[in-house]
């Protein structure tokens, strides 16, 4: 007789996830729910509400009849998450601290500790994702010995595990998910990926989960709550004050506190002026943010990008990128905005030029830059831009071009391979 199966559950105190655990019993499996404290929030008079979301879990698990566990990688998550974060943006980039947690923090700290002290046969999350194996398979890479050393890479690529889109395209996470490992992917299962946000609300309803069905959802950073951003951040970082120059005539508009605290394409509160203006440029030599009159600027567009040695999800290119060098697809680099065509170009130290057909507006260093084939699904690989360009006359006749120097940016880049029925794409902020 086979042995139940134990797939331990990550549990936020959210709807989601408390869902993903009840689909688990209903599939028979021996669940177990854990709550991860990431964030101190004593430290930050309790903005995180960590203390709040870890009863709501625990309520769960007593309703699911499941036993509970609560693990702090609060010290983990500031040295690889918030720190990273900090030093991201203190080099004028712009990083998404959901996609770094998920790699260092939830499919990495946790699958380790569920399935070392635990004995998970495999995790769950509540994302809206979905995998190329289905649970069994799920379950059976427990006990296929994988070679370790030189041999490693080669085994795994040809067993490689595809992260694939949810059916519910506006919730779609896969963004969040894009540097999660192979080892971590082959271990995980994702009960909500087949499902909409509409049908988990009425699986909450239906089964005296009111009490997680009626809590908001979170959609900024724990860590920054409902305080101003710049404010939070300057707690942090040193102020290093600045002008606010036109990129049109070069003159002085006004000051900042630091150009670390601009992303391309937002707009500038610049006091005294009334109509609004857009950044377009940032100087982090002498410390000054270039600014544009209008959101359609032209200064405010760009078409090429070069990323970094790109990691590959399946740990290789998609065969048609290695072969022909070049591959047509569609990318985003902000997990809500329309899909643009481009061409990717492979080049020999495993960088990619990304090709815009159509010019895009606020394309910046250390933002998360999606390209996917136009017929989908497959999320074969991500890597950090380090080079937005474009074909804009007011700014390269200038001489300057955002992010152009020789340290890498931390954004990333996800590449879709054409291999898959078509399905729309959507995203989300981290499921709660």
């Amino acid at each position: 007789m086979q042995a139940v199966r134990h797939v331990v559950c990550a549990l936020s105190g959210g709807v989601d996830s408390a869902v993903a655990a009840l689909l688990l019993r209903r599939r028979g499996y021996q669940v177990t729910g854990v709550f991860m404290k990431n964030w101190d929030s004593l430290d930050e008079h309790g903005v995180c509400t960590a203390d709040k979301d870890c009863e709501d879990a625990y309520r769960v698990c007593q309703i699911l009849d499941i036993p509970f566990h609560q693990v702090s990688y609060i010290k983990e998550y500031w040295n690889d998450v918030f720190s990273d974060f900090l030093n991201e943006y203190e080099k004028g980039r712009t990083p998404n601290p959901d996609i770094v947690c998920n790699k260092h923090i939830k499919f990495s700290c946790f699958f380790h500790y569920a399935v070392d002290n635990l004995g998970a046969d495999a995790i769950a999350t509540g994302h809206y994702a979905r995998t190329s194996l289905e649970d069994e398979e799920v379950f059976q890479q427990k006990h296929i010995k994988r070679p370790e050393g030189l041999f490693r890479n080669r085994f795994e690529v040809r067993n490689a595990v595809k992260l694939l889109q949810a059916a519910d395209s506006f919730k779609d996470q896969t963004f969040f998910l894009s540097q999660v490992s192979q080892d971590a992917l082959r271990r995980t299962i994702f009960p909500l990926g087949g499902l909409t946000k509409q049908f988990v609300k009425k699986i909450a309803a239906e089964n005296r989960l009111h009490h997680v069905l009626q809590k908001k959802e979170s959609m900024g950073m724990c860590f920054v709550g409902k305080r101003n951003f710049e404010h939070f951040l300057l707690q942090y970082l040193q102020p290093r004050p600045g002008h606010f120059i036109s990129i049109e005539d070069n003159k002085v508009l006004g000051t900042h506190k630091g150009w670390f605290l601009y992303t391309l394409g937002q707009r500038a509160n610049i006091g005294g002026l009334r109509e609004p203006w857009y950044v377009v440029e940032k100087d982090g030599v002498k410390g000054n943010v270039f600014v544009a009159p209008r959101k359609d600027h032209p200064a405010l567009y760009r078409d090429l990008l070069r990323t970094s040695r790109v990691h590959w999800i399946t740990e290789e290119p998609p065969a048609a990128l290695v072969r022909d060098k070049m591959m047509e697809c569609h990318f985003r680099f902000r997990h809500q905005m329309a899909l643009v065509p481009c061409v990717l170009t492979l080049n020999q130290d495993g960088t990619v030029w990304v090709t815009a057909v159509q010019a895009v507006r606020a394309l910046a260093t250390g933002q998360l830059h999606i390209p996917k084939g136009f017929r989908d699904l497959p999320v074969p690989g991500v890597a950090p831009v380090t080079v937005p360009l474009g074909r804009v006359c007011c700014v390269l006749q200038r001489g300057r071009v955002p992010g152009q120097r020789e340290d890498r940016a931390a954004g990333a880049v996800r590449l879709h391979t054409p291999e898959e029925p078509a399905q729309r794409w959507g995203g989300h902020r981290e499921p709660q």
